[in-house]
């Protein structure tokens, strides 16, 4: 949904970059390379391409002790690869084995089968496809369970996996946590009337204007627009998306200058799954969860309200839950502060799943 905010800081990036900016880029890159570097004797670090929904689709498995928790990661975007935050994740791979995964249409992914081979674009194949990725990592890894963390769009696969599959992972973490309620709660769509009025934007209150009141008719261009206008009128999700987003594909040792424009494009390829969700009901859908729940939500995150999401944790039910807010952050909260979102994950998920993760030697 950030699509166009991310193809203008690229364009900005890959218009006619200077010798010297890339010179930049070159020694930003290669420190990058050598601070993840994994050399424990326990350690694994793979990164490939794995047959999942009958496409090839890129997976990393990366962390310093094979006994530590496995968790799997669920970008959001959607279309939006968290493996370009590798670096500033470094210190999570000292205590969990962290797998990311490009879904299908999505950077790496996108990369090795084109536009066209992408198959079919839609939620519930994204879903069946995270099924499988779970399946393989448990297989390969050895693991009797392992953790789900959703970002973002991520989280809406997220809720759906741990509450049907809790025999698959040990803990269900949310973060940007994407509640959806039928389109019944509009102060997220109201806040960002208030900032475009406070800022005289009279261009953009006419385009929101001219929405549909019932936010389950928009088109996926039209989420795709207010996405961006709720991000763009807010300056710490500006700073976020252009520093921390940007920045980290940026200066990723694991990308290219061809994968911005590929990051990009798998965006806008993305945008069309939205429309699966505008209707779900996550207090419809259930909420008791039969393994520890836990949100760790942005502070001041304008696009997935924290009041939101903590009103849907209070009507959880779970064997364990904790909630808590990422101070001074608002969207993309774990990757902005990663030494406060690891905290967090040690402070109450890992002393939970630790016992929980029997993983098998490196093959």
């Amino acid at each position: 949904m950030l699509a166009t905010i991310a193809a203008t800081s690229a364009a900005t990036l890959l218009a006619a970059p200077t010798a010297g900016v890339l010179g930049h880029r070159a020694l930003k890159r290669s420190r990058n390379a050598s601070l993840m570097k994994i050399d424990a004797p326990n350690g694994i670090d793979e990164q490939g391409f794995v047959r999942i929904g009958g496409i090839e689709q890129w997976i990393s498995v990366r962390g310093e002790d094979l006994a530590n928790p496995v968790i799997l990661e669920l970008h959001g975007g959607p279309g939006a690869s968290t493996a370009i935050f590798g670096p500033r994740t470094r210190s999570w791979e000292k205590h969990f084995t962290i797998v990311r995964w490009d879904m299908r249409g999505v950077l790496k992914t996108l990369g090795r089968g084109g536009p066209e081979g992408q198959g079919e674009m839609t939620f519930d194949r994204i879903y069946a496809d995270a099924i499988e990725v779970t399946d393989h990592v448990l297989a390969r890894l050895g693991a009797d369970k392992i953790v789900l963390l959703g970002h973002s769009y991520g989280s809406a696969f997220g809720l759906r996996l741990a509450r049907e599959f809790p025999e698959r992972y040990s803990a269900y973490v949310g973060t940007d946590q994407n509640i959806h309620d039928a389109g019944r709660d509009n102060s997220v769509h109201q806040a960002l009337l208030t900032r475009l009025r406070a800022a005289g934007k009279r261009k953009e209150l006419a385009a929101v204007g001219a929405l549909h009141p019932d936010e389950q008719q928009w088109t996926a261009r039209e989420r795709a627009m207010h996405a961006k206008l709720l991000a763009t009128s807010d300056p710490l999700t500006l700073d976020t998306m252009k520093k921390i987003v940007m920045g980290s594909l940026w200066f990723s040792p694991l990308h290219s200058l061809r994968e911005l424009g590929l990051f990009v494009k798998g965006m806008t390829l993305s945008e069309q799954i939205t429309q699966a969700t505008a209707g779900f009901d996550d207090w419809a859908d259930g909420t008791k969860f039969e393994l520890p729940f836990f949100i760790l939500q942005g502070e001041k995150d304008v696009l997935t309200s924290p009041e939101l999401a903590r009103r849907f944790f209070d009507d959880v039910q779970a064997p364990v839950k904790g909630f808590a807010v990422i101070e001074d952050c608002s969207h993309f909260a774990a990757f902005r502060r990663p030494e406060r979102f690891l905290e967090l994950l040690l402070a109450h998920v890992r002393p939970l799943v630790a016992s929980e993760s029997a993983v098998a030697a490196r093959a």
